[in-house]
């Protein structure tokens, strides 16, 4: 089913939400007129029955000789004057000597003056409205009638009725059209963004949305969809970045694993030169495997999933672990490593993956430093520091900004192998507990590397 375009259902609203405020209004004026009219003919009313009582106030003086043509105009108003207990003393030609009021109006007139409303009297087809109020004529106590058309005020209130009916629908439809074309004009931005979006894909880097200068919501919708747009793009570039060096890292071991393959198929004579053969293929393997899982845990810790049983370490046991694990090494090397570290530390994390940051860390130490290997702990702001520093060269400095980084190697460190990931994986397994990973230079030579993690 086609949803109807927002430029619509806006006008749509617009006019329904007009229409609502013309009803209103047109009901609001209708009833003020309406209300007006009544309290002008009640007036009208009690200026004239003051008139017709000092008429007929005058000796002889008759509602139907005196009173007709000055205050009671023929086919549109009457008088009638009535004893208290309801007969007809005098009034005007039409009404003769039918009684206008009832019995119950009779009697509250006799208390006061009384309003009431007729659809018709004799003579008068028209509906009327009457005043009945006590008088005094020579003496005597009587209650006198004076009414009058309400024709005035139909006719009012209908030309009323007539123009709202007319000026209310075109004004509703002026505001309507007024409301598409203004909703057309506001969303104009937003179909420029949407043409633009379209054309944008990933062969298309550097292309941002128009930025409309209004300085609205629109205008901050385009610039945050374009901030949005750069993050994007920057996390394509280094997708793209990922695989290529993945693939140029990948691409050399497979290389010297099929050599190896095809001399010892094609070229080995003897059962000594196939296991020779078998074992550098070995060696490329496993070197494919650490790889493979090392791109693995970057994948993962990139997309927030590195999984993490956290639990409280010692940090004497975890450095005792690790300088375990690499003391074969040391020794083969001729190298000292040593773990320091006060006891009463330890931090909330995973044990096994916090060894594999170590071990990055002490296998670049081996590797490519010298000297004493020292693993360290230390407290810092909430959280401890673990460290391992030897006594070699340290980095070259223009490299330290960029030690962390994928692929990222010293100069030193490309003609010895690795793929540049070590470093990397450290900085994953260390924001995965929501720490961070640090790397400088030693004062007296050497490099300090070390990830700071929560303490427990």
């Amino acid at each position: 089913m086609t949803r109807v375009p927002i430029r619509i259902r806006i006008a749509a609203a617009f006019a329904i939400a007009m229409a609502a405020v013309l009803a209103a209004t047109g009901f609001f004026l209708y009833a003020r007129l309406d209300s007006h009219l009544t309290t002008a003919l009640d007036h009208n009313l009690l200026v004239r029955a003051q008139d017709v009582t000092a008429l007929i106030s005058r000796p002889g003086a008759t509602l139907a000789r005196e009173a007709s043509g000055h205050f009671v105009e023929n086919g549109e108003s009457y008088a009638q004057l009535l004893t208290l207990d309801g007969h007809v003393v005098d009034a005007t030609t039409p009404l003769g000597r039918a009684r206008l009021l009832s019995a119950d109006e009779l009697a509250r007139a006799r208390r006061g003056t009384v309003f009431a409303d007729r659809e018709s009297v004799p003579g008068l087809d028209e509906p009327s409205r009457l005043l009945a109020t006590p008088i005094e004529r020579r003496g005597r106590r009587l209650i006198l009638a004076v009414g009058a058309t309400r024709q005035d005020r139909s006719e009012a209130l209908a030309s009323l009725r007539n123009e709202l009916l007319i000026a209310g629908p075109a004004a509703l439809v002026l505001a309507t059209v007024a409301g598409y074309l203004l909703a057309g004009l506001s969303l104009r931005p937003v179909e420029s963004m949407r043409r633009r979006a379209e054309e944008i894909s990933a062969d298309t880097p550097g292309e941002r949305l128009p930025v409309p200068p209004t300085g609205d919501e629109l205008e901050r919708l385009g610039a945050t969809l374009n901030e949005m747009l750069a993050r994007l793009e920057s996390a394509l570039e280094r997708e793209r970045e990922f695989v290529a060096d993945a693939g140029h890292e990948l691409r050399t071991p497979l290389a010297l694993l099929r050599t190896e393959l095809e001399l010892a198929l094609r070229h080995a004579e003897s059962p000594q030169e196939l296991r020779e053969a078998v074992r550098r293929s070995s060696v490329e393997v496993d070197r494919l495997v650490q790889l493979a899982e090392d791109l693995l845990l970057i994948a993962r810790s990139d997309r927030g999933g590195l999984p993490l049983r956290l639990e409280p370490v010692e940090a004497r046991e975890l450095l005792a672990t690790v300088v375990h694990r690499f003391e074969w090494r040391a020794q083969e090397a001729g190298r000292a490593l040593v773990a320091d570290t006060a006891n009463g530390l330890s931090v909330e994390g995973d044990r096994l993956r916090l060894e594999q940051a170590l071990g990055n860390l002490v296998d670049n130490a081996l590797r490519h430093g010298a000297g004493t290997v020292r693993l360290s702990a230390a407290p810092a702001s909430g959280a401890v520091e673990l460290h391992v520093s030897d006594e070699g060269g340290g980095f070259p400095p223009a490299f330290l900004d960029q030690a962390f980084e994928r692929f990222t190697r010293a100069d030193h460190a490309r003609t010895e192998g690795g793929a540049g990931l070590g470093l990397s994986i450290v900085r994953a397994i260390a924001e995965a507990h929501g720490g961070s990973a640090h790397a400088s230079n030693r004062e007296h030579g050497g490099a300090d590397v070390w990830v700071a993690v929560p303490a427990a």
